[in-house]
């Protein structure tokens, strides 16, 4: 059995590990049009007296570049899909405006409502960035660590539904 120490230990390294393998991905697949979801991830393992916390964040919109988005006319396996409204053009605008690094005035515009049409219709591909970092890091947690952890879900699960 794990003490807390070495669980703490444990915890922190798979944080640090999903964190740092989450942000090479999205360097690695292109993704990085401001850097601020790069910039975002975080994780943080903080120790109580009678328990031990973990995080992982990032902006709010990490999810849909996770999983991914259907579009009208593709479909990808995600919950996450445009249905009849269209991703927002001023957005889009600042997002061209960092892709190509100019100024291109009414071009801008027209350029992003092209990629406005064209991730409604298509969606935008799932990258699993987190996902498959996420679970690469769980199985190299130590097995009484997973163990405890599973215990502790099923305590809290029954003591829930007694309430």
């Amino acid at each position: 059995m794990l003490n807390k120490l070495q669980t703490q230990r444990a915890l922190q390294d798979f944080v640090n590990e999903v964190v740092k393998n989450s942000k090479a991905e999205l360097q690695y697949k292109g993704k990085k049009a401001s850097g601020d979801l790069i910039r975002s991830i975080k994780g943080d393992v903080k120790a109580y007296p009678n328990s031990i916390e973990t995080t992982i964040s990032a902006e709010d919109y990490w999810e849909y570049v996770d999983k991914g988005v259907s579009g009208v006319k593709k479909k990808y396996q995600t919950p996450f899909k445009y249905t009849n409204k269209k991703p927002p053009v001023n957005v889009l605008q600042t997002w061209v405006k960092r892709k190509t690094g100019k100024f291109l005035g009414r071009d801008r515009k027209k350029i992003a409502f092209a990629v406005q049409n064209k991730i409604f219709n298509y969606g935008i591909e799932p990258t699993l960035f987190f996902t498959s970092n996420f679970e690469k890091a769980f199985e190299s947690l130590p097995p009484e660590l997973v163990e405890a952890y599973a215990l502790d879900i099923e305590d809290f699960i029954e003591f829930t539904l007694k309430k």
